[in-house]
């Protein structure tokens, strides 16, 4: 693999500092214009970057969740385990707040906690040391997880193929390759050419800011398409599956990703091509029946109103209905991808092995 490759597959997008007291995130609001790292020590900061998706994709979430509860954890002045228990507990619960809809989240957190919980009778600096090892082994999981589903991911295509993508599950969403842009990338590194058309993905614009930046930037040949363009280069041909990352997996296959994504799977389906959620193990909640049991998280209208543009391109206080994700139903599905192997219908049988 040559340097050049190595330097624009990866992204550093999510990290402990150098002195261990403050998490360093990519701004990826701010992207593609500016590459901005910034640094998050309060709780209140780390909130507000999850919830404002300066630190966005659920595995990057889960990653900043775990470095961000081990940073305030430094912070707890107290002088039993009830005390720093008690403290511990009430930031995790805050940071969970944040996203409601993405596993990782609450992944993550409930991990780190549980570290906490089986080591009651250590010191709080043993307690310290131990959160450290956990939330830094949460991240070199992540990036062992992301080769792995791009390994398998790539094994459903060939060279040349047509590639759809929505929103954004590239390195800047996880730790390494990423997860529904992970075979894009991994198989350019092996020298494997794709052609991808990136759905702009409305109203945050994750695919154009983001996606279109990453590929670019890899030497992948990317094409930008508005969302309702995804039908026409379907119709044209050119696409041979279509990758896309998720927030969470119910225990039937349903899958909650970011908006649009279900109405990609159904003109997939329509089109004859096969579409493929890619995600970490940690994004299939059992617990979590149907897509009809996950939560979805409602943004800002101004999102839909006036973002991005220099004047609101829309009626004053027109009513506007802005979910973050929805959910592709798991018929439409051909296959979900982990880090553990290829999940096929039925799913209720197939992610439940994955745990087995």
């Amino acid at each position: 693999m040559s340097d050049e490759i190595k330097k624009v597959t990866h992204i550093d997008n999510v990290r402990l500092s150098d002195d261990g007291t403050a998490v360093v995130i990519i701004d990826q609001t701010l992207l593609p214009g500016e590459v901005k790292y910034i640094e998050l020590k309060s709780a209140e900061a780390l909130y507000e970057a999850i919830k404002q998706l300066r630190i966005r994709g659920a595995p990057a979430i889960g990653i900043c969740a775990g470095y961000g509860i081990y940073v305030l954890a430094l912070q707890i002045n107290a002088k039993d385990f009830d005390g720093f228990f008690a403290e511990f507990h009430r930031l995790k619960e805050y940071l969970n707040s944040s996203r409601p809809t993405a596993v990782n989240l609450s992944w993550a957190l409930n991990r780190m906690e549980g570290v906490v919980l089986a080591n009651r009778e250590k010191s709080i600096p043993e307690l310290l040391a131990l959160l450290k090892q956990e939330c830094l082994a949460i991240h070199e999981e992540d990036i062992q997880m992301c080769r792995a589903i791009s390994e398998y991911g790539l094994s459903l295509v060939k060279d040349g193929d047509g590639i759809l993508t929505h929103c954004n599950a590239g390195p800047l969403a996880t730790s390494r390759y990423g997860t529904g842009q992970g075979p894009i990338l991994l198989g350019r590194e092996k020298g494997m050419n794709f052609r991808v058309f990136a759905d702009e993905t409305r109203p945050l614009l994750q695919g154009a800011r983001l996606t279109s930046f990453e590929l670019q930037r890899a030497g992948v040949d990317v094409t930008l398409i508005c969302d309702n363009m995804a039908s026409i280069v379907m119709k044209n041909g050119w696409i041979d599956a279509c990758f896309v990352g998720c927030d969470r997996v119910a225990a039937n296959g349903d899958a909650a990703n970011k908006i649009g994504t279900s109405g990609v799977a159904i003109l997939a389906k329509h089109y004859g091509i096969p579409f493929y959620i890619l995600g970490p193990s940690s994004t299939v909640d059992l617990s979590t029946p149907t897509g009809a049991d996950i939560v979805i998280e409602q943004r800002d209208p101004d999102e839909i109103r006036e973002k991005w543009y220099a004047e609101p391109m829309a009626p004053e206080g027109v009513k506007c209905y802005n979910p973050s994700c929805d959910v592709t139903d798991h018929e439409l599905i051909a296959g979900i991808i982990t880090e553990k192997g290829i999940c096929r219908p039925p799913y209720t049988e197939s992610l439940k092995a994955l745990f087995e």
